[in-house]
């Protein structure tokens, strides 16, 4: 922030804190020319990690607006510039009185100058009727016309000049354009025989053009704010991560009735499927804390953590964001149910904290919520591996040797090859399976 002059003071971009080097502006509060006063928000503004709205340093007149809404903005760059709030309209008037007693009126005429006397005019002899090379209203200087507001009007070489009443009364009653006709009589004067031959061979209609073809190309869409922070992390996902993925089908019969065991005891309240499912996550990383990790690759490290933050994919309008759960650990399956419905609500309404955004160890994608069935999913850099749960629906199954219906869906897990092997992997994956088939397993780590 910086001032260009002792009236005018510039408002850059702030650092808006979690290393964030810019934002894109969503939408101004303000336009040129209006009054503001310190700490009013001026611009939304939405960075890689959340919307934020910006308050303005300074109090007076917007001056002018850096950028438009949609651009990206580097974090120092000018954004908006305040000046001297305006003057009342008694305040103005009386400024601008001063200034034209200082430097003579500046309301003229076209035509007459101020401060010079007018350039001396030809006297000419006035006729009854306009003759040949004697000057016609059309053709006088500028100077002897009446003044107008605006330039003189241009005359083509076959423009009429001078018309007779009657003359103008034909072409009117049978629709003729004078100014399209060429004069036949002397000094560009239309006569009668002039409209008398426009009647008889009228000007071809013209040809309305045809209406253009859409163009073919394609709608670009610059990657901006949050989708360019996703489609960032997506990228580097796949460039440094050898991943590889693994799924089983599993039998959620045994999970929905726990969940409804569960908001029955709980007098109602809801608990969703995500946070059952959490729980299952939490306990299974307990048993394989290899794959509650990241590397780091510049000191070639693995890199193990004690404590889960669980991130989860949430869906907003503003595109796909993940929320992290901190210490999800030290959290029950209903305290886990409230935290994560309160961090969904936040993501859908654009008001996450940027801490709430970053320093996940391990995601659960519940894909099945857009109605697919499996999915191969790509791990959220750096963690070291992600969940993904498709839609429970039902599906013949075996039980006790017997064939019946039941509610079935398909785990997916992605893993970073580096941290651990299939064998890993795997045992996480039937970890997870069995609690979802039977939850009561839970019961051994608790």
């Amino acid at each position: 922030m910086t001032a260009v002059t002792a009236t005018e003071q510039v408002f850059r971009l702030p650092d808006l804190g979690e290393g964030l080097t810019e934002a894109e502006i969503v939408e101004w509060k303000v336009a040129v020319g209006d009054t503001v006063v310190i700490d009013q928000v001026v611009v939304e503004v939405e960075t890689a990690k959340a919307a934020v709205e910006v308050p303005v340093p300074y109090a007076g007149t917007v001056l002018r607006l850096h950028t438009e809404a949609g651009t990206a903005l580097a974090v120092g760059e000018p954004l908006i510039t305040v000046g001297p709030s305006a003057p009342s309209p008694g305040e103005a008037a009386a400024e601008r009185y001063r200034e034209e007693e200082q430097a003579g009126s500046g309301n003229v005429l076209i035509g007459y100058g101020t401060g010079h006397d007018p350039a001396p005019r030809r006297r000419r002899r006035r006729t009854g009727s306009t003759t040949v090379g004697s000057p016609s209203a059309a053709t006088a200087p500028v100077a002897e016309r009446a003044p107008v507001a605006g330039p003189a009007p241009s005359i083509e070489p076959h423009a009429p000049r001078v018309l007779s009443p009657l003359v103008r009364k034909l072409a009117r009653d049978h629709g003729i354009d004078v100014t399209a006709l060429t004069p036949s009589g002397p000094a560009g004067v239309v006569l009668r025989r002039d409209v008398d031959l426009a009647v008889a061979h009228p000007a071809p209609a013209p040809t309305a053009p045809a209406p253009e073809r859409p163009s073919a190309g394609p709608t670009r869409i610059p990657l901006r704010g949050l989708r360019k922070a996703v489609a960032d992390k997506l990228s580097r996902s796949r460039t440094e991560i050898p991943d590889a993925t693994t799924w089983v089908d599993v039998d959620a019969t045994g999970l929905l009735q726990a969940k409804r065991a569960l908001e029955a005891a709980e007098g109602g309240r809801r608990v969703g499927l995500l946070a059952l499912l959490a729980r299952i996550c939490v306990a299974g990383l307990r048993r394989h804390p290899e794959l509650n990790a990241a590397v780091d690759t510049e000191r070639r490290e693995i890199l193990r953590y004690d404590e889960v933050h669980l991130g989860f994919a949430a869906q907003t309008d503003r595109g796909l964001v993940v929320p992290v759960v901190r210490d999800a650990h030290r959290l029950t399956t209903v305290q886990l149910a409230e935290e994560l419905a309160r961090l969904t609500e936040l993501a859908r309404t654009g008001s996450l904290p940027p801490d709430r955004l970053t320093g996940g160890t391990f995601t659960l994608n519940n894909y099945g919520v857009f109605g697919v069935d499996g999915s191969t999913p790509i791990i959220n850099h750096p963690e070291a591996a992600l969940l993904g749960v498709g839609r429970i629906i039902d599906k013949p199954w075996v039980v006790d040797g017997e064939l019946t219906v039941r509610k079935v869906a398909q785990l997916s897990l992605s893993f970073d090859h580096r941290v651990c092997d299939g064998g890993t992997a795997g045992g996480f994956l039937r970890f997870v399976a069995d609690c979802v088939e039977r939850p009561a397993i839970l019961l051994a780590d608790v």
